[in-house]
């Protein structure tokens, strides 16, 4: 019994230490996987902005057509713009060695982000971007600070400048960041843009897993028949222990 609590503490620890951490606070997005619009939407920025680096190579794209409502012809005029076919994997063209160069690491495959990182994760990095000289890039994330990635939405959303506080730790002083103020708008106001991430981020929940809602609706019946089942057991069970003394 003492060996069995130690290794549900030690199985425990890691999932108290992520929730006890600190980093700037994530923002909640609800996702709604049943609409097809956000979802169309979704797939056409992700094609048209993150697959120029990024890779879906687990999905492909005649899946994700006949999931979204988008045909085969309309995969090929639309989406598909580097002589695929609708049956292979959404793969990016970027070579993999130039990508490492220019970023400091190969641009990660984005199939299974979603249920890495979550989310709220997702959403909230998306909309965390700020201006920062010293980077590369010229900009810094406040959710994942130093990453190699561009601000490849910058036009839509704009920039932001960074507002900092110092905080005590101890004997010394650290600079924390506080907020972002928004100074160079971009094409959207604020609502929009945060629609349009999370159209993206409802994407990429789904490819995720395309089956998610076909599992939760599967769900619903399993639970009703192991249900249906339990009374039966019980009624089995009296039955068989109703002589019994």
């Amino acid at each position: 019994m003492k060996k069995l609590l130690i290794s549900f503490l030690m199985f425990l620890l890691p999932s108290l230490s992520m929730a006890a951490g600190g980093g700037y606070p994530l923002d909640s997005v609800d996702l709604d996987l049943t609409d097809k619009a956000a979802l169309q939407r979704g797939a056409k920025l992700f094609v048209g902005s993150c697959m120029g680096c990024h890779s879906a190579k687990y999905q492909r794209w005649n899946r994700m057509g006949k999931d979204l409502g988008i045909s085969d012809q309309q995969l090929l005029d639309n989406f598909i713009f580097d002589g695929s076919k609708v049956g292979d994997h959404m793969t990016s063209s970027i070579d993999p060695v130039d990508a490492a160069t220019w970023f400091g690491a190969s641009p990660p495959d984005l199939t299974l982000v979603s249920r890495v990182r979550g989310n709220d994760w997702l959403y909230t990095y998306m909309r965390s971007f700020y201006k920062d000289e010293s980077r590369p890039w010229g900009v810094n994330n406040a959710v994942f600070p130093d990453v190699g990635m561009p601000h490849i939405l910058q036009g839509l959303q704009g920039l932001a400048d960074p507002v900092w506080r110092t905080e005590k730790v101890g004997d010394k002083e650290i600079k924390v960041l506080d907020r972002l103020q928004m100074t160079q708008p971009g094409s959207m106001s604020v609502a929009e843009y945060d629609a349009t991430v999370k159209d993206l981020v409802t994407f990429l929940s789904y490819i995720g897993e395309p089956v998610q809602l076909e599992r939760q609706r599967l769900g619903v019946w399993v639970i009703l028949f192991l249900m249906v089942l339990l009374a039966f057991s019980y009624l089995l069970k009296k039955e068989f222990w109703r002589d019994v003394h």
